[in-house]
This record gives C-alpha cells, structure tokens and sequence, in this order.
C-alpha cells in the first residue's frame, strides 16, 4: 500500500475515532448525572425493592440488618450504578445507534430500529417477572425454612444482610433481563442468515439443556431460582421459533417480489412485431 493510501485511510479512521469517543463521553455524561440521583434516593429504590420480600412475610415486619459500618453505603453505592445504567440506558442505545447508523443503508437502519427499541422492553418484562412473581415465591419459599426455638430446637431466623438481599434480587432481575433478550437474539441472527427455523425446531432438546444450564450459571444456587429461569427462557425459545418463521417470510415475500420486478420489461420498451 502506497504511503497515499495509508493517509487517505487514516483521516476516516481519527474521524470514527472521534466519533466513538463523543458517543462514550455522552453516555458516561448520562450515567454520571443518573448516579447522582439514584445514588440521593438511594433508601427509597431499596425500600421498593424490599417490597417483594414483605409480600412474601404476609404483614410479618420485615428486618434486615448488615454487619459492616460501610456495608449500608457500598450497597447504596451498588443500587446506585445499577439504577443508572437501567435509566441511561434507552441514552447508550441512541448513542449506540447514531454511532452505527451512517454505516447502514436506509432499509438496514429501519429493520435494526425495531429491535433497539424491543431490548429495553423485553428487559422490563424480564424485571417485572422477577419483581412481582419470582422474587417473592423465592423469599417465602426461604423464610418457611425458619425454626422456632424450644424443646430441644434450636431457634433459626432469617436475617438478611442487605448487600445480600440487593446482590441477590440484582442477580435474578439481570439474569431474567438477559434471557429475555433470547427472541431478539435469535431474530436477528435470523436477518442475516445465521440460523433458520428449522434448526430451531431441531434443537429444542438442546435447547432445553441449554436453558436450564444458564440459568444454573446465572441465578444463586437454588433449584427454585433455576427451574423459574430455565422454564420461560426455554418458552422464549419456542417463541422465537415463531419469530423466525415470520422474518423468514418476510425474506420470502421480498426476494419473490424482487424477482417478479426483474422479469417485468420496463415500461417504456417498444412492442415486438405481430404483438
């Protein structure tokens, strides 16, 4: 390569450089001002996130304790970064977005929106089962394991830390956010011609494996926590069965439509002799 080309190359390259690095600084900008404010109603993000275990305690007061004079604020710190990132997200996806949209065609650009704007969505489904269903089955499930003392028993609380609690109901509304990305994932390898659906179709038996396998990765060490992932990660997947049957089509439709245009004789062509 001649020493012009290497100049002509790099200029575009400092170009996406600088781009990239304006696109990093917004959403570290966004995150930075969505920590601040999580980080002041830190205690009132908790005291919801504590909801689910006082449904699971039927009225019983509820107590949590830590054990370290710093646990309290390091955990505030963690529900903090973690409320931030959840509120700037829909900010990194547009900056992600305006950083790779000059690169796509007008049609590309369209198709890729829809799924910039499922992700999140299909996050907060994840969050809400976890919320309203998972996490609450989970902490009655473990707070009937307690014992009351006397006649030869020896008396057993529960008695949650609240690093603990926080790191423990994180696992579970990141884990299910993540799996519940599966129909995305899957429709887009989809779109480019990774996977089709009678692969899907043919692997479910891995499938099955598979999902239950992640969710022994990602959720604490329990049965409970692992069937209720593994099983509506497994259900996500037959959803996106469907989903691929459907870009599939579309795919069909277009590429017969393409064709049927190639074979038309432009409309300003002359007549053949006896027509």
């Amino acid at each position: 390569m001649s020493d012009d080309e290497i100049e002509s190359s790099r200029a575009p390259l400092m170009d996406h450089l600088i781009e990239l690095r304006s696109r990093l600084i917004k959403s570290l900008i966004a995150i930075a001002i969505c920590f601040g404010v999580c980080f002041a109603f830190a205690k009132d993000i908790f005291n919801i996130l504590v909801r689910p275990y006082e449904l699971a305690a039927n009225g019983a007061p509820v107590k949590l304790i830590y054990t370290a004079p710093q646990e309290y604020f390091f955990t505030e710190m963690k529900l903090a970064m973690f409320g931030a990132i959840f509120l700037a997200f829909p900010i990194i996806a547009v900056q992600i977005y305006m950083f790779v949209a000059p690169g796509l065609y007008k049609t590309e650009r369209r198709a890729f929106l829809p799924f910039l704007i499922a992700t999140p969505i299909l996050f907060l489904i994840g969050a809400a089962v976890v919320y309203f269903g998972i996490m609450p089955m989970a902490m009655h499930y473990f707070s009937s394991m307690q014992q009351i003392g006397g006649d030869g028993k020896a008396s057993i609380e529960l008695l949650p830390r609240v690093s603990e609690y926080l790191g423990f109901i994180m696992s579970l509304i990141l884990a299910f956010g993540a799996c519940f990305q599966l129909p995305v994932i899957l429709t887009l390898l989809a779109r480019v011609g990774l996977i089709t659906s009678q692969q899907l179709i043919g692997g479910w038996r891995y499938a099955i494996v598979i999902s239950f396998a992640v969710a022994a990765v990602l959720t604490p060490p329990d049965l409970l926590s692992q069937v209720s992932l593994g099983t509506p990660t497994f259900l996500l997947y037959l959803i996106s069965i469907g989903a691929v049957k459907l870009v599939e089509r579309n795919k069909r439709i277009a590429a017969e439509k393409k064709a049927a245009g190639d074979k038309a004789p432009p409309p300003d062509a002359e007549p053949t002799a006896g027509a």
